[in-house]
């Protein structure tokens, strides 16, 4: 593998895991949808593995109106029992509810914050608190932050459920509040010169 293609070890050879490293993990969102559709798909993977979620993305888009909070926010009992019904999900009455309840916690927090982007990216750290090094062994201890507990507790606060810290770090890491690429991995030298 030539130097400039040198990537994250967690992604492995999976196409679908390798796509999603090199043009979307660590890359700032700012779109109230796709922040709203992360925080959701992160409380869906706790146990399981984020490769599993990806397979599943776009079947939970569909399922999920787009992730849509508006219109999820108005989903009822007869859209639990038929998400719950659906096998090309994630099939778990918690974290379906958790969706819709984080939906309706969404809306509030945009008529209150003006949008999810402005609430989220407040706790971003300060890139001079973030390890100068990172390497993989650093990276594999690294499962929160000060910003992540304290987001997850304002969160919790505010009535969102599957938003513990860890599950916020890795949204952190996914929607680039933190760039946790490696540092001889080719997309954090061009995340980087952004």
């Amino acid at each position: 593998m030539s130097a400039e293609k040198t990537r994250c070890p967690w992604c492995g050879t999976d196409p679908l895991y390798v796509a999603y490293h090199d043009r979307e993990w660590g890359v700032p969102v700012h779109d109230d949808t796709r922040l709203f559709e992360k925080i959701c798909l992160e409380g869906f993977q706790s146990g399981l593995s984020w490769l599993t979620i990806l397979r599943k993305r776009e079947d939970f888009r569909r399922v999920f109106e787009g992730f849509d909070f508006e219109k999820v926010a108005a989903f009822g009992e007869q859209d639990v029992d038929r998400l719950l019904g659906d096998a090309s999900i994630v099939r778990h009455r918690g974290k379906i509810e958790s969706t819709i309840n984080n939906a309706r916690r969404a809306c509030e927090m945009v008529e209150m914050e003006g949008s999810l982007d402005k609430f989220i990216w407040r706790y971003r750290p300060d890139p001079k608190t973030r390890p100068k090094e990172l390497t993989w062994d650093a990276l594999r201890t690294i499962t929160t932050c000060p910003e992540s507990i304290a987001l997850s507790k304002e969160l919790k606060k505010r009535g969102w459920t599957f938003v513990g810290p860890t599950t916020m770090y890795a949204f952190m890491q996914g929607v680039g509040l933190v760039n946790d690429h490696l540092d001889e991995c080719f997309v954090r030298r061009k995340l980087r010169r952004r």
